[in-house]
């Protein structure tokens, strides 16, 4: 959710900044999401809320950083949704459409911003970074982007998104209609989804339980999000894709045996 604009300790956001304030190596961060489905008690909007929320909390992280503090660019409310096209409410760009809105602006995000970071809340929108990111690094642009992701969660409207959003906008959480959909993980669902789409997996759009879902849960599971989006984001590293990940620590060396002068062996 927005962060006072009073708050002297919130993170600079692109939109409210006048240009003459732009630091000549300014940095961004992207929030993408999309508007979709998010069950019968969830929000269109669920994406786009913890997208943003993420990016905000981990820019405040950032900004006593070597790189200085980054801007937050206003969110990028549609995505590729195209899997949740048979609920009424959804919106989605889909693939091409989303590619095409990304590398733009890359192309003109770059004309100013030395670096740009885009922090995706939606899982369907993963095909199309890899994409269009994956090209505009080619290019020479300094772009990467990074996921919203929280270890063993479910897959789509369950516990997971309906805790962090009791924590991030509890009045538009409907808890009453809260109803297991489909529990199975999503590797075993994924082929009925890409073939058929989610409504004839599961008819309320949820794919996980979010019954026993709850605030603190949920501002557990969006720190979490946050240390891990600071994280990649500090060390820098992007695969091909350029989807920023954390470098494995190199694996300790075993203890090298030696031979002393009275023949005893010592490990060093």
């Amino acid at each position: 959710m927005p962060l006072p604009r009073t708050d002297r300790s919130a993170p600079r956001e692109l939109a409210s900044t006048a240009w003459p304030d732009i630091s000549p190596d300014a940095w961004v961060l992207v929030p993408v999401g999309s508007t979709e489905q998010h069950g019968p008690h969830l929000p269109l909007d669920t994406d786009s809320v913890i997208a943003r929320a993420v990016a905000l909390r981990a820019a405040r992280a950032l900004a006593s950083g070597p790189a200085g503090p980054p801007l937050v660019a206003p969110t990028l409310a549609y995505g590729s949704s195209g899997e949740h096209a048979g609920f009424p409410g959804t919106v989605s760009i889909g693939h091409d459409a989303l590619a095409v809105v990304l590398v733009e602006m890359v192309r003109s995000l770059s004309l100013w911003a030395r670096r740009i970071v885009f922090v995706n809340g939606h899982g369907g929108n993963t095909r199309t970074f890899d994409d269009a990111v994956g090209r505009m690094r080619t290019e020479g642009h300094d772009v990467a982007w990074t996921c919203c992701e929280a270890p063993g969660g479910d897959a789509h409207a369950g516990r997971t998104e309906t805790s962090v959003m009791l924590h991030l906008a509890p009045a538009d959480v409907r808890t009453q209609r809260a109803a297991p959909g489909d529990t199975r993980p999503l590797a075993a669902v994924l082929p009925d989804l890409v073939a058929r789409g989610v409504r004839a997996v599961s008819p309320s759009g949820v794919l996980g339980d979010p019954t026993g879902a709850c605030a603190e849960e949920g501002r557990g599971l969006l720190e979490e999000m946050v240390r891990a989006t600071v994280r990649r984001i500090e060390a820098g590293t992007a695969d091909q894709r350029g989807r920023l990940v954390v470098p494995a620590r190199p694996a300790p060396r075993p203890p090298r045996a030696t031979t002393g002068p009275d023949g005893m062996k010592t490990e060093h």
